[in-house]
């Protein structure tokens, strides 16, 4: 019988996102802080007669960019993966550009001659914006399309609240950016642009993290509800609509957690370390 090999695939929450202009290439230019969290899918991997992917019936990402993976290789998409989700289904954490990355990963180590880091990145951003972000550690400023990675040295001791509101629907991302443009949320790109990084340059602390510029593309209410219950920086993460709240205590994070229940679906997580990165 043959093994099948494992990784963790973490959710992520988008500290900032500031967005700018439509360009040629039928992309928005964006400025985000990308940070990966300790909430996780796990996604198996083993060679198989085909391209098979269980646990999560609703998967295209993974079967996506395994294709694509074997294409690039010149072999038969032979494998089973196997998904075991963990992360809210589209609610703006990216756990499927997460599961694409794991994925990728476990299948690229199978490869005669595997893809060197650059080619699989690249690969990556053809499948996601965001899966190139799920291949590296820690934090980063994506810029570009958002695939576009620099690393940052960013507080890590702080926690993470994350509340997916009742009822709440996830709009298709594409709508959101229509959205945006019919509100001509573009105007004053550059200057928002600026303020994320000075505010970026100026983090010390954990707590530095609130001067960050808000969300473009989506707000809720509920970043106010997380705000008056304690939290330093509550917005939405990417197009939503979860919301998150960052905590300096981690006692004052379960409070909150509890205490929101009664508006929908909580968790409570961390940031994921690089050292606790697989």
């Amino acid at each position: 019988m043959t093994t099948m090999k494992t990784l963790p695939a973490p959710a992520k929450i988008n500290l900032s996102l500031v967005v700018g202009p439509l360009g040629e290439g039928g992309k928005h230019e964006v400025f985000t802080i990308l940070q990966p969290l300790a909430l996780h899918d796990r996604v198996g991997l083993a060679p198989g007669p085909g391209l098979e992917v269980t646990g999560f019936a609703g998967d295209t990402i993974v079967t996506a960019a395994l294709e694509a993976l074997a294409d690039a290789a010149g072999v038969e998409p032979d494998w089973h993966v196997e998904i075991t989700k963990a992360i809210p289904v589209a609610a703006g954490l990216g756990g499927g550009s997460s599961d694409a990355a794991a994925a990728l990963r476990l299948a690229n180590e199978t490869l005669p001659a595997p893809l060197g880091a650059e080619r699989l990145a690249g690969l990556a951003a053809t499948i996601g914006a965001d899966v190139p972000f799920f291949l590296e550690r820690g934090p980063r400023l994506g810029t570009g399309d958002g695939a576009v990675l620099t690393g940052l040295d960013l507080p890590q001791d702080f926690s993470v609240v994350l509340l997916l509101p009742s009822g709440a629907v996830k709009t298709s991302t594409a709508d959101v950016y229509g959205l945006f443009d019919a509100r001509r949320g573009a105007d004053g790109f550059e200057a928002r642009r600026d303020a994320l990084l000075e505010a970026l340059a100026g983090v010390r602390s954990a707590d530095g993290l609130a001067a960050l510029p808000p969300n473009d593309l989506a707000s809720s209410p509920a970043s106010q509800r997380l705000r008056d219950i304690g939290a330093f920086r509550a917005d939405v993460s990417g197009a939503g609509p979860c919301v998150y709240g960052l905590f300096l205590e981690l006692p004052a994070a379960e409070a909150a957690a509890a205490s929101l229940r009664q508006y929908g679906t909580t968790w409570l997580t961390a940031p994921l370390r690089p050292a606790q990165a697989p």
